[in-house]
Order: structure tokens, then C-alpha cells, then sequence
């Protein structure tokens, strides 16, 4: 009896055993199997994040592009050709040009400059948001102040922030879409654009004054939803609201606590 309770005590452990070993290998191969496919959807991720990231970066140049376009055919096309038919004037005229008409063609020729000044810096914005973006935010205010007569109001409370440049660009393009489309449909002659950071948040409010929209019934084509996924990329909750008073555009992007590592 005792020699068949030992083979059964041994025979029992074995399976024991086997169970455990069993159970084991299908723990390992199912976490093996989580790791994998949280490795593979980071990959994704990553990868998404990267084709949003260049696409932004194209959006920004083709939108820089566009601008410069504009203001040549719109502002410096139109100076010059004054300055060509007033020198056009003189030449016709066969008189000796008088002191106040070469001050009046100086005018022109200041104004045409002072254009071509505005649009340099529009070209420069690359190299101005590798290392601040908040000045091109203030940038792109003063050249709507200057080139639409569009007036701003801006308000910056606590220090500029540390931001991965990957992150300044999808800030800042949410910004360039929430004020082109202000442009675009509100009509209002004010922007306002306050930005507050703490030690925890980084908050840029963006508001306008002329016609709002329904948020729930606008169509997707004015860019909204780009804004949404580019905050969601990040981090940052993009909260919206508009009424018969104006449009406020909010962007909440959280940061990096001191103590943390």
C-alpha cells in the first residue's frame, strides 16, 4: 500500500507540476503576446504622430507660401503699379517733377519696402519657430495688423514654457487654423490672444469678436477636426465655443512638473 500511495503522491505531483508548468508557459506566451502588440501600436502611434508632424510642417510652409502670394499680387503688386503710373505721369508730362510729387513717390517706394519687410519675416518664420513660437504667434498678429488693419489685443502671464519642438508646431498650427478661419468667416476687426502658463499648464486663449457659428452643425472642411486630432496628439484638450458674440478657441496643454524626471 504504501509503495502505491508513494507512486500515486508521485504521479500526482507530476501533474501538478505539469499543470503549473503549463500554466506558466501560456502566461508567458499571452504577456509575451501583450508586449508584442503594445510594442507594434506604439510603433503605429509613433509613426502617426511623425506623418502628422510633417504634414504640419508642410501645411505651415504651403499656408506661408500662400500668404506671400497674396500680399504680393494684393499690397506690393498694387503699390508699385501707383508708383509706375505716377513715374509713368512725370515722364508724359514733360515738366520738371516738383519737390511734393517726388515726396509722394517716396511714400510709395517706403510703403512697397516696408511690405517687402513684412513678407521677409513671413519667409523667416521656420527658422523664428525652431526657437520661439509664441514670438511668431505675435508676429502673425502685428503682419494682420499692419496688412488687414485687423486690431489685436495680447496678454502673456508667467514664463514661456520648455515645449518639445514637435509639440510647439501642432500648438502653433492649431493657432494659424483658428485664426485663418477668423479671417475667413467672423468678419470682426479684434483678435485677442491670451496665454497664461503655471508650473502644471499652458493655456493660449484666442478669441474674436464678429459671427459665430454652431460648433455642432459647422462643417468639417474649416479645419476643426484637424485641430482636435493635433491637440489630441499631444496631450492638449482644444476646447471651442461660439456665439452671436464671437468665437473663443482655447488650447490646455499640460506640463512637465518640475520634480518629475
Amino acid at each position: 500500500m504504501e509503495r502505491k500511495e508513494i507512486q500515486l503522491l508521485v504521479i500526482s505531483l507530476g501533474i501538478v507540476f505539469l499543470t503549473l508548468l503549463i500554466t506558466l508557459l501560456v502566461i508567458f506566451f499571452y504577456f509575451l503576446k501583450k508586449k508584442n502588440n503594445y510594442l507594434v501600436e506604439k510603433m503605429e502611434s509613433e509613426l502617426y504622430f511623425q506623418s502628422e508632424l510633417i504634414k504640419t510642417r508642410l501645411e505651415i510652409k504651403d499656408q506661408t507660401l500662400s500668404e506671400i502670394s497674396k500680399e504680393l499680387h494684393d499690397n506690393i503688386g498694387q503699390i508699385v503699379s501707383v508708383g509706375i503710373m505716377q513715374l509713368n505721369m512725370y515722364i508724359n508730362s514733360g515738366k520738371a517733377v516738383q519737390q511734393n510729387e517726388l515726396n509722394d513717390l517716396k511714400e510709395v517706394l517706403a510703403k512697397s519696402l516696408d511690405e517687402i519687410r513684412i513678407l521677409s519675416r513671413i519667409i523667416n518664420k521656420d527658422n523664428l519657430l525652431q526657437n520661439n513660437f509664441i514670438e511668431a504667434i505675435k508676429q502673425d498678429l502685428e503682419r494682420i495688423k499692419k496688412l488687414k488693419k485687423i486690431q489685436y489685443k495680447y496678454t502673456l502671464s508667467g514664463q514661456i514654457p520648455e515645449i518639445t519642438q514637435e509639440h510647439d508646431l501642432f500648438i502653433y498650427r492649431i493657432f494659424q487654423e483658428a485664426l485663418h478661419n477668423s479671417l475667413k468667416h467672423s468678419h470682426s476687426d479684434l483678435f485677442e490672444v491670451n496665454i497664461t502658463t503655471t508650473e502644471t499648464l499652458f493655456s493660449l486663449e484666442f478669441n474674436d469678436f464678429g459671427i459665430g457659428y454652431d460648433p455642432l452643425h459647422t462643417n468639417s472642411g474649416i479645419g476643426l477636426n484637424n485641430m482636435k486630432l493635433r491637440a489630441k496628439l499631444i496631450g492638449a484638450t482644444l476646447i471651442m465655443k461660439s456665439d452671436t458674440a464671437g468665437t473663443t478657441v482655447t488650447i490646455e496643454y499640460p506640463l512637465t512638473k518640475p520634480d518629475e524626471t
